[in-house]
Formats: structure tokens, C-alpha cells, sequence
């Protein structure tokens, strides 16, 4: 007999619901965790506090730029750094601790340690080997590496140094123009820091809607960031307390030299799987380094599945719930079902960007005629009452059918308001659904309502 139904490798957001969702059905379980908390990177170096340091940002650039036009006088508040690292890991230590409840409360075993698969049926932990009738890797992914460029976590960092380091750096050097060297190099450019961010493409956030991508670029340029394009990062020397970063030039070849106090590696990031013995294994693996699977999560080898970072797909905490819950229903014998077409992208800066669906190139790319209804916040009411009136709500809908086939949304709220695309997409609505849905006065989510009547007659208020 084997001691579990199914042994889970790695507690983050896909493993971790994967857990939950197998309790549920009835499935003995249990996670293996080698980190001292459970949550993986999402919880502990990534999503969450990434997200706790926006926030506080935020609220002193909102101190700093908005308030005194409210009639909210005073000083602006200075900066503990001290104590907004205290603010990021209590937000940490809240949720770690509530998987932790979660799963005493689902009667899941949490193995600690790290996990390695010796045969099918077996995870090692330690020296300890335990069996089970199924196995699922969700052992996620790790930063990419860049030639020439030696991470040190203290100087030259990557997004797990970034949220540690010691104090404001002066001068950062964002190495890539994806949503980790934003984000965070909004952060710090909010807290006063000169920010750079170089990126080897034309275009920031590589994949997203062009026209989002312009506009994008040229807030953050309003907010202070600067950009150098089309540039090849060539190496970085770093000493104590100091970094130079060595980059050329794609449309010349010149070779040029930036100084800064810290430099951050945002080049994107690979699936983790070092370790879990799956070349012993026979394991079908893609040429990108991820675990190959079928459409049911399941590996060439019989009872072991993998979701989330590890496999093909965006790497996103939601993508991989999605995926733990559907190889938890095909575990236990049921269908699991994830629809890939309407999993929605948020960049969480401010103003915040979110997308879902076809953007208008991938659109054309197919062939497929299209129609485009969007709507500026700058006619939104509630928008302009809280200086939040940059930007846009972009709609794409079928031509023929009204059907909508994406949204791109860069303003208040992108983040929230795409769930009702979402929404509207999963049941296979048009444009037209959602513009004669009546929607509240005053709020955000207007600006949705008038970008889907654009994709009619006309929008209202534009």
C-alpha cells in the first residue's frame, strides 16, 4: 500500500492549491517543501512582497504629488526602510501562515525538505522514501542568468535580492524591460532612487498590445524612469559598494558604461527542476528546459504529473492554481479543464496594465478581421476625481460575430477591471453583452462598459 494517494513537489501557488484541492476529494496527501515556509516564491520572494512594496510606494508618491491638491496639507513622510521591509515580511509571514493553517485544516502532510523521485511511485525526502499512487511536480521557476553578468544578491541582484537590499540605492540599473524590472524599478524610483532600465528589444513588456506598450513607456518616463533601448548588456563589474554595466548599442554597435549602487537582473525566468532526478527517470522534457506533458498535466512516465512554471505557458501564480486544481480532479479520476485563451496578465505599477486574450498583431498575424472599441480614463468621472485619468480600456471583438476575443486596460484598477473580460470571455460573450450590462456611477469599471460600446455605435462619453 502506499503510504499517500499523491505527493505534491513544492507548496507554492500551484502546489499548494493542487494540495487543498486534492484533500477535498478525498485524496490522502501530502506537499514536499524544502523552505522553511511554505507558499514558494510567489508568498515568500516574489507576487506578495513585491506587492506589499508597491503599495507603500505608492501611498508616498500619492503623498507627495496629490495630496496638497486635495486640501491634505503637511509634510510628505520620509522613508523608514527599515520598517517598510517589517511592513513586507509581516504581509509575508500572514500568508505563509494561513497555508499553514490550510493545510492542517485539509489534513495535508507537509514533508520537509527537499524532494527528489527515485522511481515512479517514490519521492525521497532526506533519507526518508515515501510512496504514492501519483505524483505532481510544481517545483516552479527561478531567474534567468545573463553571460557576463555575476549575481551576487548584494550588489548586482536578482528579484530575490532586490526585496532585501540593505538600503535605497541612489542609481539602479534594471537589467530587462519585462513586468519584474518594472515593477520594481518603480519601486525604487518612487522612493527616489535615479532608475535605468535597459532593455536589449524596442518595445517594453515584450507580447503586450503595442499601443499599451507606448503609452506605458511613456508614463513611466513622465514618473522619472529612463530607458535605453535596443541595447545588449555585455557584463557587470561590481566591487563593494558599487557596479558598472558595460552595453552595446544594437543599431551602432557602441559600446557604453553606466555606473550604479545596485544592478538588478530582470531577464525573465526558468523552470526549476535541478535535483528531482528526472533525466533517471526518462522524463520528455522541451527544448526550453520545461517538463513535457500531456493535456492532462501527466508526463510520458505513467502517474507523474507537473504544472505551473515547470511546464509550457506563462508563468503566472494563477496559471498554475488553475493548473494544480485540474491535475487534482484528474488524479482523482475526474476531468480537469483549464482554458488557456482567457488567463489574464496584470503589471502592477501605477498606473496598473492587465490584459487577456488576442492582442490586435496576434489577430492579424491569424488573418482574422477584428473591430476595436476603447475609451480614455480621462472621460471617466471617478478617474479624474483621483487623479487616476491616464490611460485606456481597449476591447477586441470578431467583426462579423461581436464575440470578444481580448482586452488591454493600462489605468486605476487594470488589475480588478479585467476580471469582467475574463468573465465575459469564459462564457463566450460579445461586446454588445457587456455594454447593455448596467454598470455602477461612479466607478472605474464605466470606462469597460464605454470601450464595449465603442466596439458599436460609440462610446458615451468620448
Amino acid at each position: 500500500m502506499a503510504n499517500y494517494d499523491v505527493i505534491i513537489i513544492g507548496s507554492g501557488p500551484g502546489g499548494y492549491v493542487c494540495a487543498i484541492r486534492c484533500a477535498q476529494l478525498g485524496l490522502k496527501t501530502a506537499v514536499v517543501e524544502g523552505r522553511d515556509t511554505l507558499g514558494g516564491t510567489c508568498l515568500n520572494i516574489g507576487c506578495i512582497p513585491s506587492k506589499a512594496l508597491l503599495h507603500a510606494s505608492h501611498m508616498l508618491h500619492e503623498a507627495e504629488h496629490n495630496f496638497a491638491a486635495m486640501g491634505l496639507k503637511g509634510k510628505s513622510p520620509s522613508v523608514d526602510w527599515k520598517q517598510m521591509l517589517t511592513y513586507k515580511q509581516n504581509t509575508i509571514d500572514t500568508n505563509t501562515k494561513g497555508i499553514e493553517f490550510l493545510f492542517k485544516k485539509n489534513k495535508i502532510d507537509w514533508l520537509k525538505g527537499w524532494g527528489s523521485i527515485p522511481a515512479a511511485g517514490q519521492v525521497k525526502v532526506g533519507d526518508e522514501v515515501h510512496t504514492a499512487k501519483n505524483i505532481i511536480i510544481a517545483t516552479g521557476s527561478e531567474p534567468s542568468s545573463l553571460p557576463g553578468v555575476e549575481v551576487d544578491e548584494k550588489i548586482v541582484v536578482t528579484s530575490t535580492g532586490a526585496l532585501e537590499l540593505g538600503k535605497v540605492p541612489k542609481k539602479l540599473v534594471v537589467i530587462g524591460a519585462g513586468v519584474i524590472g518594472l515593477e520594481l524599478g518603480s519601486v525604487y524610483s518612487r522612493l527616489g532612487a535615479e532608475v535605468t532600465v535597459i532593455e536589449y528589444l524596442t518595445a517594453i513588456t515584450p507580447g503586450m498590445d503595442a499601443e499599451v506598450q507606448k503609452t506605458f513607456q511613456r508614463t513611466l518616463k513622465k514618473q522619472g524612469l529612463k530607458f535605453i533601448m535596443g541595447a545588449a548588456v555585455q557584463k557587470t563589474e561590481a566591487s563593494k559598494t558599487k557596479a558598472k554595466v558595460t552595453y552595446k548599442l544594437l543599431k551602432d554597435d557602441s559600446e557604453h558604461v553606466i555606473d550604479a549602487d545596485t544592478v538588478l537582473l530582470a531577464t525573465g525566468r526558468k523552470p526549476f527542476t535541478d535535483g528531482l532526478g528526472l533525466d533517471a527517470l526518462g522524463i520528455n522534457m522541451t527544448k526550453q528546459g520545461q517538463i513535457d506533458v500531456d493535456a492532462h498535466w501527466q508526463t510520458n512516465v505513467s502517474g507523474i504529473y507537473a504544472i505551473g512554471d515547470a511546464i509550457r505557458g506563462p508563468m503566472l501564480a494563477h496559471k498554475a492554481e488553475d493548473e494544480g486544481m485540474a491535475a487534482a480532479e484528474q488524479v482523482a479520476g475526474r476531468q480537469g479543464h483549464v482554458n488557456y485563451n482567457v488567463i489574464p496578465g496584470v503589471i502592477y505599477t501605477w498606473p496598473e496594465v492587465a490584459n487577456v486574450g488576442e492582442t490586435e498583431q496576434t489577430l492579424k498575424d491569424q488573418g482574422r478581421a477584428y473591430k476595436v472599441g476603447k475609451f480614455p480614463f480621462m472621460g471617466n468621472g471617478r478617474a479624474k476625481a483621483n487623479f487616476m485619468s491616464d490611460g485606456f480600456v481597449k476591447i477586441i471583438a470578431d467583426k462579423e460575430t461581436d464575440r470578444i476575443l481580448g482586452a488591454h486596460i493600462i489605468g486605476p484598477a487594470a488589475g480588478e477591471l479585467i476580471h469582467e473580460i475574463c468573465m465575459a470571455m469564459e462564457f463566450g460573450a460579445s461586446a454588445e453583452d457587456v455594454a447593455l450590462t448596467c454598470h455602477a456611477h461612479p466607478t472605474y469599471s464605466e470606462a469597460v462598459r464605454e470601450a464595449a460600446l465603442a466596439c458599436g455605435d460609440g462610446a458615451i462619453h468620448a
